[in-house]
């Protein structure tokens, strides 16, 4: 099973304040992206055949792209929200054609860093089904429990981006119930994009437009995505974090996910059997995903869920549990914060090379 990353990361300067992303980077390297706010920079493999292939990949990737960020005085932050309050402005054109769509409701998709992964599609149902039921395990990789200056959840970013949405939006971007075939994937998929597009249209976008920037398939922003493009099963739930902890969760999700081509994922007793894979009755799984995002690996009960489904918990340190908590950060202290991890990654770079 080939496996590909996009991993997110704010871009700052020597004080830790964010900054724009000089277009020449990704104009020049096509192994970095820009986001659709000026300091998210996003580094991508290409697909690799084993999780040696794929670790040296980023590690390459991570080591080019420090030194090009490094010829500006730049860093790179391994955080899932950028901790303090910012104002943060819409640059490329599908981002502004998605803030006409959503208006206000964008902002708490505008200060959101995580990590994609893309498995090769193989039993694409059972493959989507276990991803949906493996929410939980963004768990191990939190890395910021502050948004906008406040204490949120040990995964701020998952919190908001889910959860603080109208519900006309919240559809777009929270976790999906698990499917019985490809046909009521599509048939969902085809439902929203022709929701999307309709709100589109009564804000004044044509449908050559809307259908530019968002196929069905790009319509969609929830944590489990199938795209018919790559092909792969996309799984968006984790938040950015030091590489090693990224590489070490998409090897253990992966593990289980290599299984389901002669596994069964079944709905009701969880665990791992010689013959199925068990995952949780869905408002089960949205009750541990909750704790998951707000509590991390402080909550036992997904410390218990994870390790039934064969994960190591004492082999993950996330970010988030070694950030202090009070209501509120200072902005000072959110730059402080921002530069730490911002060592901690060049470190932890440094080690897997």
């Amino acid at each position: 099973m080939k496996i590909g990353l996009e991993v997110e990361y704010w871009l700052v300067d020597g004080d830790g304040e964010l900054i724009a992303v000089p277009s020449e980077l990704p104009a020049d390297h096509d192994f970095l992206e820009e986001e659709f706010i000026p300091p998210l920079l996003e580094v991508l493999t290409p697909p690799a055949s084993s999780h040696e292939e794929l670790r040296t990949a980023l590690v390459d990737r991570l080591e080019a792209t420090l030194e090009l960020v490094d010829e500006y005085g730049y860093r790179l932050v391994p955080l899932g929200s950028p901790l303090a309050r910012e104002s943060l402005s819409i640059t490329s054109e599908r981002g502004k054609v998605l803030q006409r769509i959503y208006g206000e409701e964008l902002e708490y998709a505008k200060h959101c860093a995580g990590t994609h992964v893309h498995f090769d599609k193989a039993e694409v149902v059972r493959q989507l089904n276990l991803l949906t039921g493996l929410d939980p395990a963004l768990a191990l990789v939190n890395s910021s429990p502050y948004y906008s200056s406040s204490q949120v959840a040990s995964s701020s970013r998952a919190a908001v981006y889910r959860y603080e949405a109208h519900r006309e939006f919240a559809r777009y971007r929270d976790l999906w119930d698990y499917v019985s075939d490809i046909e009521e994937w599509n048939a969902r998929v085809e439902e929203h994009h022709r929701d999307l597009r309709r709100i589109a249209e009564e804000v004044g976008i044509d449908r050559e437009q809307f259908e530019r920037y968002f196929p069905p398939e790009s319509s969609v922003f929830t944590p489990v995505r199938l795209r018919e493009q790559s092909p792969t099963v996309e799984w968006r739930a984790p938040d950015t974090a030091l590489p090693s902890q990224t590489l070490r969760l998409v090897e253990d999700v992966e593990r289980l996910l290599a299984q389901t081509e002669y596994k069964e994922v079944a709905v009701g007793e969880t665990g791992v059997w010689a013959d199925r894979i068990g995952v949780p009755p869905f408002s089960e799984l949205q009750e541990l995903s909750r704790e998951a995002i707000s509590d991390g690996l402080r909550s036992l009960r997904v410390q218990d869920y994870l390790a039934t489904m064969g994960f190591d918990v004492t082999r993950y340190d996330p970010i988030a549990d070694r950030i202090e908590r009070n209501w509120t950060i200072p902005r000072e202290r959110a730059l402080e914060i921002r530069l730490r991890f911002a060592d901690e990654l060049e470190a932890d770079v440094e080690r897997l090379s």
